[in-house]
């Protein structure tokens, strides 16, 4: 069966219940002087004499608790954060802090002091504090260069997701923008001019600019949208390439979709992994990785794919599902995450020598997906 019929068999495969489940989720659990306005709530794991965390410490959303943990990339977990129900995606900016999107709104985490200083409540409803794939709430996120504001996807269970846009001084949301459903990630140009919002449910890239927030959607679907919501054949993750801005979005080891945001032209390029892709990150060299969960019903187990600018791919094999994928700051050591969206996820993480393939198994926090480098 073909990739595209399958999608097509997949709308009868997955019940309609999940997608009006859809999880769900709260606009902001802890409340606050005024809707959308950051609520002080420090906690953590003390450091032990005071001292910071070290550079290269992996931070990972756990999303399967309420957590997220700080994880030594030699030995495992050194210590969590309670940040809020079922954290998804994070960035960190350079004065250290980490803002991490969850159910209940966007906690901000001091990761040198290890505490949480904030959570900002989404202005968005987005029904009760949920759980699991289809939860409402908070999921992809980015911080422009200058790290003025923090840009979040919200998923809304049933209808469209929103950009919610936080002023990181007053610890605020300012502004909300209508994007496609179940916005698996965002992205920020590196001039920080716009703004890409990946919507799983809507094939689509929705294209904010970062001054006025005027949206433009733009249709991502090389397998074309039959299937509608029970397709698997959707965008998840995206990356910006620095040579040219482009978006690059990886679609089943098969399709990698190349995404001109100013004039919306998509162009399809070949991949070979033959296995469906989830998380995306690039080297500082301009190396493509993209995490390769497993056949949905044929086709290739899980794997990472490194692909170079030029466009030749190393394919390495994986132990079971991942969802994220994280690169060292020399960027000879890859960290894939083990939490996955969906059923077979793990507690913990891969790590992946680039140079060669070898991998070792890393325990982290509880079924993790969105990874940071400190």
């Amino acid at each position: 069966m073909s990739r595209r019929a399958r999608g097509r068999a997949l709308l009868v495969a997955v019940p309609a219940v999940l997608v009006l489940l859809g999880g769900c989720t709260t606009a902001g659990a802890e409340g606050g002087p005024g809707r959308g306005a950051a609520t002080p709530a420090p906690s953590g794991t003390p450091l032990p004499s005071g001292r910071p965390t070290p550079e290269g410490t992996l931070l990972v959303a756990d999303f399967g608790a309420d957590t997220v943990t700080f994880v030594d990339p030699r030995r495992g977990p050194v210590g969590s954060v309670a940040v809020g129900t079922a954290p998804y995606g994070l960035a960190v900016g350079p004065d250290g802090l980490a803002w991490v999107a969850t159910a209940e709104g966007v906690a901000v985490v001091d990761t040198r002091a290890r505490t949480r200083v904030a959570r900002i409540p989404y202005t968005t409803g987005t029904g009760p504090v949920g759980t699991g794939e289809y939860r409402g709430g908070g999921m992809g996120i980015a911080l422009p260069p200058d790290g003025s504001r923090v840009y979040v996807g919200v998923n809304v269970p049933g209808g469209r997701g929103v950009l919610e846009v936080i002023d990181t001084a007053a610890r605020k949301v300012t502004a909300t923008v209508p994007v496609g459903r179940r916005p698996f990630d965002v992205d920020v140009a590196r001039d920080g001019a716009e703004v890409y919002v990946t919507g799983h449910d809507s094939f689509d890239v929705t294209v904010v600019a970062a001054d006025t927030l005027a949206p433009r959607r733009i249709e991502v679907a090389p397998y074309g949208t039959e299937g509608g919501l029970g397709s698997w054949l959707k965008p998840h993750y995206a990356v910006v390439r620095p040579a040219d801005g482009r978006l690059l979005l990886p679609f089943e080891g098969e399709r990698l979709a190349v995404v001109d945001p100013r004039s919306g032209a998509v162009a399809v390029e070949p991949m070979t992994a033959d296995t469906h892709q989830h998380g995306a990150a690039l080297t500082a060299d301009g190396r493509l990785l993209v995490v390769g969960t497993g056949a949905v019903e044929e086709g290739e187990g899980p794997s990472l794919t490194v692909r170079s600018p030029g466009g030749d791919e190393r394919v390495y094999p994986l132990d079971g599902p991942h969802e994220d994928v994280a690169v060292s700051r020399d960027g000879r050591t890859a960290y894939v995450t083990g939490g996955y969206t969906r059923d077979g996820y793990w507690n913990g993480l891969t790590v992946v020598d680039l140079a060669d393939g070898t991998t070792r198994r890393l325990p982290a926090g509880a079924r993790p997906l969105g990874i940071a480098v400190l």
